[in-house]
């Protein structure tokens, strides 16, 4: 049977080196502490309309305080997004 031919292959030769580029980190220590103020948030003011029978947190809201108690949690899930 034939011998294949042998093939040489070049000799590997690295890039020329870059020069580093800045990477520019934002502290987001404050994402963690805000996410869960606003999911803090939005439990308790709904917890609060259920308990006070719908006389607090806002009276003249009525049913919309638990619009707003998800709306707290939503702005949670918002400034989640921004966690890394």
């Amino acid at each position: 049977m034939p011998k294949s031919r042998i093939r040489k292959k070049a000799d590997y030769t690295p890039p020329p080196a870059k020069q580093a580029q800045a990477i520019k980190l934002t502290n987001r220590a404050w994402v963690a502490p805000v996410m869960l103020a606003m999911f803090v948030i939005g439990l308790a003011w709904i917890v609060l309309f259920y308990v006070t029978d719908g006389s607090m947190p806002v009276d003249s809201l009525n049913n919309w305080n638990i619009v707003v108690g998800f709306g707290f949690i939503a702005a949670g899930f918002g400034v989640s997004t921004q966690w890394k």
